[in-house]
Parts: structure tokens; sequence; C-alpha cells
């Protein structure tokens, strides 16, 4: 017949069936030992996938493997910094009486909570947060809305002082020091950015740890003050005013104020130093005002001073080219009875040059106390003149 079935196969004699069996099996083992031995080349020439890789890592292709969770730690300086700081920096709102007896939200920004003494709480801000508020509410980092009571401002250095109730107030700022600062260094700002979101941080670098800008308080256009700042380009957006710029450490560096908001510009922020920041707190705090020396004199630039008058009615030699002319001595003041008159050109005080108002200002601001003895050099009708002037409390 031409076939054969299983019946058949199975009653061939033993023998035959033997030939038939054990070369095949040594064909099976000879050719499973060559797989093995080709294996390694294949998978270097590319030809079979090469599994390793996903072995080491933990990996397998196989369906029913187990997946493993992997835990990341995201803690960093930076996390560490907000996370010491952002409960001490709150949202200040400003209300303003509205019409019929209305009271109405006129704006927010951002503060620090610096102290906490006596079942009080102290928040600093920008004098440009609070001015001309009514009302001012103070909201702590967990949501608690407190009524805040305006201790003080102060328009030159854009400062202000508010007063809380200090019960439900866990978190209290770390101030550090603003001197030793390097441009490059890291800074971190916090505060609540167009008045929508509380608690926002941004990062940058300190630009400039010490740079100076105009201030024109009276809106005359002319400066009436040289602000010293921390320049940043961490973000600082509308409602960011008043909040903490961190260091690394999470200690609070500058009080944020400002930035140059200018289609062109990016990434010029200001605030301000902790170093210049501190008397002006404490004496907000104390007393409700910045108690500042006075000379007594009402005075302008000399700058402002055409040549005709230099010459004939002020009467200057020819190299000097600043200082300020004292436009009236105050009656009963320093300045008068240390014998300082009109027309007198004030050119040096305790040995530095006076070369306009502003310079003025920031010397007797920053250099001298209330009582304090200063020599003043001045010149009149040409002669050059010295005199002891001790300075009162600015009123």
């Amino acid at each position: 017949m031409g076939y054969y079935d299983d019946n058949e196969y199975n009653s061939r004699p033993p023998q035959k069936r033997r030939g038939v069996f054990l070369p095949a099996l040594i064909g099976a083992i000879i050719g499973a030992f060559l797989v093995l031995l080709a294996a390694p080349i294949l998978q270097n020439s590319g030809l079979l996938p090469d599994n390793s890789a996903e072995e080491e890592n933990g990996l397998s292709t196989n369906e029913d493997s187990v997946e493993k969770s992997v835990d990341v730690d995201v803690t960093t300086d930076i996390t560490k910094a907000v996370d010491k700081s952002s409960g001490a920096v709150v949202e200040v709102v400003k209300i303003q009486q509205g019409d019929f007896f209305q009271q109405e939200q006129a704006g927010s920004g951002s503060g620090v909570i610096y102290k906490k003494e006596g079942g009080k709480a102290y928040v600093v801000t920008n004098d440009h947060v609070v001015s001309g508020a009514s009302k001012i509410e103070i909201t702590l980092a967990d949501g608690t809305k407190l009524d805040g009571k305006l201790r003080g401002t102060d328009p030159l250095m854009d400062l202000a002082v508010v007063e809380v109730n200090g019960s439900s107030v866990k978190n209290v700022a770390e101030f550090g020091s603003s001197e030793d600062l390097k441009r490059g260094e890291p800074a971190i700002a916090i505060g609540n950015p167009l008045g929508t979101f509380p608690g926002s941080v941004t990062q940058g670098i300190v630009s400039s740890a010490d740079r100076t800008i105009p201030v024109d308080i009276d809106g005359d256009g002319s400066p009436d003050w040289q602000a010293e700042v921390i320049q940043t380009d961490a973000a600082i957006n509308p409602g960011n005013s008043g909040g903490a710029l961190l260091n690394i450490s999470g200690q609070v560096i500058g009080i944020n104020s400002s930035k140059i908001a200018q289609q062109e510009v990016e990434g010029i922020g200001f605030a301000i130093p902790t170093d210049i920041a501190r008397p002006i707190i404490a004496d907000l705090e104390k007393y409700g005002e910045v108690r500042r020396p006075k000379l007594g004199v009402d005075v302008i630039s000399l700058q402002q001073v055409n040549n005709y008058h230099r010459k004939s009615t002020l009467k200057l030699p020819d190299d000097v080219k600043n200082g300020i002319v004292v436009m009236e001595a105050v009656p009963l003041s320093a300045a008068e009875r240390a014998g300082l008159k009109e027309l007198d050109v004030i050119v040096e005080m305790d040995g530095e040059p006076i070369n306009d108002v502003v310079q003025l200002r920031k010397f007797l601001y920053t250099k001298t106390k209330i009582g304090e003895e200063v020599e003043v050099v001045y010149y009149r009708e040409g002669k050059k003149k010295t005199a002891k002037v001790k300075l009162e409390k600015q009123s």
C-alpha cells in the first residue's frame, strides 16, 4: 500500500525503530549546541534582539511581569528655602471707601511677617501697596483673613508696616543680610502676582547687588531720591510688591518693590535690601514714622543755576561746579543757629562731597543721626567757610 498509520509504524520490528531514533536524537543535540554557540554572534550582529539592558534595569518583555513603582526625591536647596519662608508671605488687600459708604477692594499686593510679639504680628509691605487705604486686610498663607492696622508708612523708601492679631500667625520670616550679596547667586521671589496667585514662587539670580535708581516721589519729573536696590531677573509682577526676595538659605534679603515694565524689557525687577529696610521698619513700628535728621534749610542744586548767577550773584570760583544753594535758612533751625544764610553754597559735609539735593538727602538719611554734629563746608560770596551744625529731627 502507498501509506501507513500509527498502528502500522508501531508494528515494526524493534531493531528497525532503534535505527531511526538514534540518529534523530544525535542531530537534535548537535543542533541545540550550535544554536547556543551562534546566539551571542547573532546578537552582536543585530540579527537577534538583545534583552540584557532591559534585564539589568529590572524590565521584562514578559506580559506577566509585575510593574514596579519608582520614588523620586525632588527636594532641592530651592524647595527647602521656599518651605522655610513661604508661610510668612501674605496677601495684602487695600480697601477704599466707595460711593454711598460702600467699601471696595482697590488693589492688592504682598507682605512679609517679620515679627510676632505680645499677641501681635507685624507685616512689612510697600507704601504704594497700602497708600490711600481706608481698611487693610491680610490673608495668611493658610487662607485665614485678618484685619490689619497701619502702623506707619514711608513714601521715600516705599515701605509700610501693618499690625495684625498674632493668634493665628504660625510663621515668621528670618531676615538675612544683604551686605554680602554676590552677582549671580540664586534669588527666589514669593508673592501674590495679579492678586490672583498667592504664594507664587519665581526663581532667578541677583543681577546686581547695589543698583541705584531714581525715585520721583512728588511726581514733578525730577528725582527726589536715589534708591539703592537689589536687581534681580526673578519674575516680579504686579501684586508681588511687598513680597519676599529670598537667598538660597530661605532668608529674606529684600522686599520686592518694582520692575521695569516696558515691552522691550524683560527680567529687570528691584527689591529693597534688608540692611536698608531694617531701621526704616523699626521706626515705622515704634513711632509710626521714620525719624530722620534735618539741616534746617531749603535748597536747590547748583546745576539749576545758570553761569551768570553763579558768577555775579553767588560769586563762586570757577572750579566750583557742584553743590547746593541755600534758598532759605529756616528760622530757629539748626542751620540758622550755626550761621548759615541765604545764597550760601554748601559743597561738603563731614568730608563728603555734596553735589546736589539728592546727595544731601542720602548723606543725612543714611550716615547721620538726630542730635549729631556735622561740619559743613560752604561758600559765601566766593569765600570758603565752615560751620558746625547739630542736626534736628525732621518734622
